[in-house]
């Protein structure tokens, strides 16, 4: 019974090499025949005919979307890498993993080859990413000069129903870019931008930057409660207001006059509107810039979604004076004289002028410890729209830095503080200062009050020679 049985296997396994071999030996005939009696010309119109035929009667349709168009970066194909890391399925075999020193966050995308699938109202979408080696000894591809990225060619494969293409022109794509603009911003690393000297003439250059780690927030920062919440409405309504500032032929951006004597956080505030925003800080030293010239070139090379500060304003220029003298030289030489030195118009020129159109979603902050000394040019709706004081602690500003910098939210000792707060012109600066020096609350808390009777008795010493004088 054994014996018949693998008799029966060792003839079918005969007979299924024996049609392989039939199968291959027709093969390799029709081969034969295709390549020296077929001319090349007919070969060719077969095959794509062929081709054609079956790739006819797919209902599928693929995009090929190129990580260049030349040498210039093809957008969709970025928005798609940061789209579809957000995108990946549990069922994927490889990602690729990175982090860079100045990133906050890990960079996760597809391997090559793999396959994402993204459904999007209600259709579905298929995703590879490709890679291709090329020989190419004149190739090279613009993203990484590395040897190993020269010969690298990369791009997405969409493959989708054939009905949903105008699904895709019109809204998916559209819809990528969008995305992926938000995600990026919402993982980027706030930077902070100061003037890079000696590199004035390179537009791209003009700025050097270092990564921002300022802890201040909204939620940290001492301030009156109504102020606070002031200042977080308007950013929300300037940030969601896009069209509408395009509707009324306004550029998109906002400015804040902050003022107030020195320690009372107007710095603070710049941070947790940063934070708050995610936006980059671009920090204009005017004493720096000697030319209109370069001014508008600095202000031209901030980008979208920052913030320009101008601190101190007051302290840094007599911009008056320059708009004064430029205002009366009437020589035939005007216009070297404007681009040759920094006047008040050429700092209003881009605030509110032509140049204020050169970018959009920027808030311009001015910093001053005196409001009464800055010119009135400066302070009209459309260059400074919100004004805020920075005034003195107050008691309730007190406890909110008790809660911050000793995590108590009541002591013994709070009745005393704030009333001596209450009637002292004492910075938040000056409270925390205090509050830091010792380990112990207790302790803390004990110097905080030596300090203000401190204030207090230089305050009654001030008042009375005040009252000398005026008696003299």
């Amino acid at each position: 019974m054994s014996s018949s049985s693998t008799e029966l296997k060792l003839a079918l396994a005969k007979r299924v090499l024996s049609r392989v071999g039939s199968i291959a030996t027709t093969i390799m005939l029709v081969q034969t025949i295709v390549h020296n009696y077929i001319p090349r010309e007919l070969y060719a119109y077969l095959f794509y005919g062929l081709k054609n035929m079956f790739t006819n009667s797919s209902k599928q349709l693929t995009m090929v979307i190129n990580e260049f168009d030349g040498l210039v970066k093809n957008k969709i194909y970025e928005a798609a890498t940061i789209y579809l890391a957000n995108k990946l399925s549990p069922h994927i075999h490889r990602l690729k993993i990175s982090k860079t020193v100045k990133e906050k966050n890990f960079n996760i995308t597809m391997e090559r080859n793999e396959e994402v699938i993204d459904v999007y109202n209600g259709q579905t979408f298929k995703w590879i990413w490709l890679c291709k080696q090329t020989e190419s000894k004149h190739f090279y591809n613009p993203r990484d000069m590395d040897s190993a990225e020269k010969s690298i060619i990369r791009s997405f494969e969409l493959t989708f129903h054939k009905k949903n293409k105008d699904l895709v022109l019109n809204s998916y794509l559209t819809y990528i870019v969008e995305e992926a603009t938000l995600q990026k911003h919402k993982n980027k690393t706030i930077k902070i931008h100061t003037v890079g000297y000696g590199k004035k003439f390179c537009l791209h250059n003009m700025w050097k930057s270092v990564n921002f780690y300022h802890p201040t927030t909204f939620e940290t920062i001492v301030m009156d409660s109504d102020q606070k919440d002031m200042i977080l409405k308007d950013l929300e309504k300037f940030m969601t207001r896009k069209e509408y500032y395009w509707k009324v032929g306004k550029a998109w951006k906002r400015g804040y006059l902050l003022f107030g004597p020195p320690g009372t956080g107007k710095s603070s505030l710049i941070a947790a509107i940063a934070n708050y925003l995610n936006f980059n800080i671009y920090d204009l030293e005017l004493t720096k810039v000697t030319r209109n010239l370069d001014l508008r070139k600095l202000l031209v090379a901030t980008t979208n979604k920052s913030i320009l500060v101008i601190e101190d304003i007051d302290c840094t220029l007599n911009l008056e004076a320059n708009l004064v003298n430029h205002d009366m030289n009437v020589h035939s030489n005007d216009f070297y004289q404007s681009e040759s030195m920094i006047t008040l118009s050429g700092l209003l020129n881009f605030i509110d002028g032509l140049w204020s159109s050169c970018g959009g979603e920027r808030i311009i902050i001015f910093t001053k410890n005196h409001i009464e000394k800055l010119d009135p040019a400066l302070l009209r709706p459309g260059r400074m729209d919100v004004h805020i004081h920075m005034t003195y602690c107050t008691p309730s500003g007190f406890k909110l830095l008790a809660t911050n910098y000793l995590g108590i939210k009541d002591h013994k000792f709070f009745k005393e503080i704030e009333e001596l707060i209450d009637i002292l012109n004492v910075t938040p600066a000056e409270v925390a200062e205090q509050l830091l020096q010792e380990h112990e609350v207790e302790d803390s808390l004990k110097r905080l009050i030596n300090f203000l009777h401190k204030k207090m008795k230089e305050k009654e010493e001030a008042m009375e020679i005040t009252q000398m004088e005026s008696v003299d």
